[in-house]
């Protein structure tokens, strides 16, 4: 087709298509993605033809550019601009997520958890059929010599892919791991929510005594999330042979157990009538069954959760969910021991949508977790919480091709902070992929926390930015008079060598109030003024500058009238540890 009105039929016939399979019980993604990308195509062919017949409108000549372009030689202008659901980090934005990395590292490793790092991208075959729903968010790559290729979704499955490679030697462990993950989601940058983002996780891999990893998991989690002063944060846990066992007993069909989960994990976003919908407009279920499961994932409590669901006796017909029950009643009495509980609700709708987790479940909420109007309180009930207020939907933005609605950043929470759970079969998965038919393989249990960086990041930095030096500058070495540019240079390399973080202007001969406003922009607490007169003496002059929160909430440097302290050159070092200054990390004496 090459005319307007014939790619405007096509346009609408494409759009009605993709209406239709967006609206059928079982979406087929892939079919909808196909639709997407020919409709994107069409619209983009449209476009062309309409800005051809505009310019013919008006009359326009081909300039000299035009004719290159026909060409195929002009020059396009390049949008600078990063990716969608990508952002660059400024060096002040980067100073507080080496202060989220280091915490979490240091907690990593005070657990006794050892570093792994895994390629960014995994063969295709080990990523797919691991996320249920989440599927369609996984990053394909184009052929790469003969390997279909994806970018990693998480780090459970590439680390169960690890430990199905090591299982031979591998005795089992605490193991760590901090890189970038990559989804294919709608994303909401201000919120942290990211196509690409940080995320650090740890994992208990082996076979140990019920509920001890677990809770072991728990407790560091909380001390994390302490030091980092996210504010008031809830861990909601449940359990999956819990959430399986509800289903069984309210009737659900077996084979959709985890589509009707993944409705239901939806209860901290949406009111129960719309999980209700969904579970029975959109995924066929019987509404009598979806008021049966009301019935139990609305509730949420601690101990005396435990004690209602032991008394009920339709649920504890079902053998699964009384070893649920048995799980949680050990993991409750080890998170008292680890002092954890007052953190802890024990929340039936929690689900979580990964189809490879088979025991705990958890996730960390802060109030900004949930959408403005929408409570994450866990003492309030789902079908009590209002529903977010609805605005006015922006229009599309009009990409020419894989059109996405805005999406209004103002109607979105951050989201869990943190996640994870148990997955006892996910390295067994590979193991009996791996070997002949027939042959028994081998399994290793496993439970691990996700904690998402980029998450914190976007909770902490409107303080961060306020009251917190943004660069790790110690010293700033300056001169007066004639700038003594080698005498700075040696006295830098000086300090440098003894681990503290040193710095000067450079340039030959710079005045002093500009040396001292370089120093200011970093907020150096130790400005080394050095002078002719007291170099010849071996003196030198340290002027301490400091600077204070206003009741406004800025930051203002402290007035100082003072000329500084006179120290002799060979004592600094020790003056300025002495007075606060840290040496760097392998220079400790």
């Amino acid at each position: 087709m090459s005319d307007s009105a014939s790619l405007s039929t096509a346009i609408a016939e494409q759009t009605a298509k993709l209406n239709e399979l967006r609206l059928q019980k079982d979406v087929d993604n892939g079919a909808v993605e196909e639709t997407k990308k020919k409709l994107g195509e069409l619209k983009k062919a449209l476009g062309a033809i309409n800005k051809a017949n505009a310019l013919a409108a008006a009359g326009s000549k081909p300039s000299s550019s035009t004719a290159a372009a026909s060409d195929g030689k002009k020059r396009e202008r390049v949008l600078l601009k990063t990716a969608k659901g990508t952002k660059d980090f400024a060096p002040a934005e980067t100073s507080l997520r080496e202060h989220i990395e280091d915490i979490v590292k240091e907690c990593f490793k005070r657990y006794g958890g050892s570093c792994l790092d895994t390629p960014v991208f995994e063969r295709k075959d080990i990523l797919t059929g691991k996320y249920g729903e989440d599927s369609k968010l996984i990053f394909d790559l184009k052929d790469q010599g003969g390997e279909e290729l994806s970018l990693r979704y998480d780090h459970t499955v590439p680390l169960a892919r690890f430990l199905a490679m090591s299982i031979s030697n591998f005795a089992g462990g605490k193991i760590w791991q901090v890189g970038k993950v990559y989804r294919r989601d709608n994303p909401v940058v201000s919120k942290g929510r990211m196509r690409e983002f940080q995320q650090a996780d740890f994992d208990i891999a082996g076979v140990y005594d019920s509920m001890i990893p677990d809770a072991e998991l728990m407790s560091l989690l909380n001390d994390i999330l302490t030091r980092l002063k996210v504010g008031e944060f809830t861990i909601k846990l449940n359990n999956r042979k819990i959430l399986d066992g509800i289903f069984a007993i309210c009737g659900v069909p077996g084979e959709k157990t985890r589509t009707i989960s993944s409705a239901v994990d939806k209860l901290d976003k949406l009111p129960w009538s719309e999980v209700k919908k969904e579970m029975t407009e959109e995924k066929g279920l019987d509404p009598a069954v979806a008021d049966k499961i009301g019935e139990y994932v609305k509730l949420k409590g601690g101990v005396d959760l435990l004690e209602k669901l032991k008394a009920d006796a339709t649920f504890t017909s079902n053998a699964l969910a009384v070893d649920g029950i048995k799980e949680m009643e050990l993991l409750f009495q080890y998170l008292e021991a680890y002092n954890v509980m007052p953190r802890i609700s024990f929340d039936l709708s929690l689900a979580r949508g990964l189809d490879y987790y088979t025991g705990i479940i958890f996730e960390a909420i802060v109030e900004a977790s949930a959408p403005p109007g929408f409570t994450v309180n866990p003492s309030v009930p789902p079908d009590a919480a209002p529903a977010p207020a609805q605005k006015p939907k922006k229009p599309k933005k009009k990409t020419g091709e894989d059109e996405e609605e805005e999406i209004d950043e103002s109607q979105v929470g951050v989201g869990s902070i943190a996640a994870g759970g148990r997955y006892d079969t996910l390295v067994g998965m590979f193991t009996a992929a791996a070997q002949a038919e027939g042959k028994k393989a081998s399994q290793m249990p496993c439970v691990g926390v996700s904690i998402g960086m980029d998450r914190i990041f976007a909770l902490l930095w409107p303080k961060w930015s306020e009251v917190q030096r943004t660069k790790g500058t110690d010293v700033y070495v300056m001169a007066a008079g004639d700038g003594l540019l080698v005498e700075r240079m040696k006295l830098v390399r000086e300090l440098r060598d003894q681990g503290i973080k040193t710095d000067f202007l450079l340039k030959n001969k710079p005045k002093l109030p500009t040396q001292f406003s370089a120093s200011e922009r970093d907020e150096v607490p130790f400005a080394i003024i050095l002078g002719e007169s007291e170099l010849k003496d071996g003196l030198v002059t340290v002027k301490e500058q400091r600077w204070d929160i206003t009741e406004s909430g800025s930051k203002e440097k402290r007035k100082d009238e003072g000329t500084g302290e006179k120290v002799k050159r060979d004592e600094l070092v020790g003056w300025l540890l002495a007075r606060g200054a840290k040496r760097t990390v392998g220079d400790q004496a």
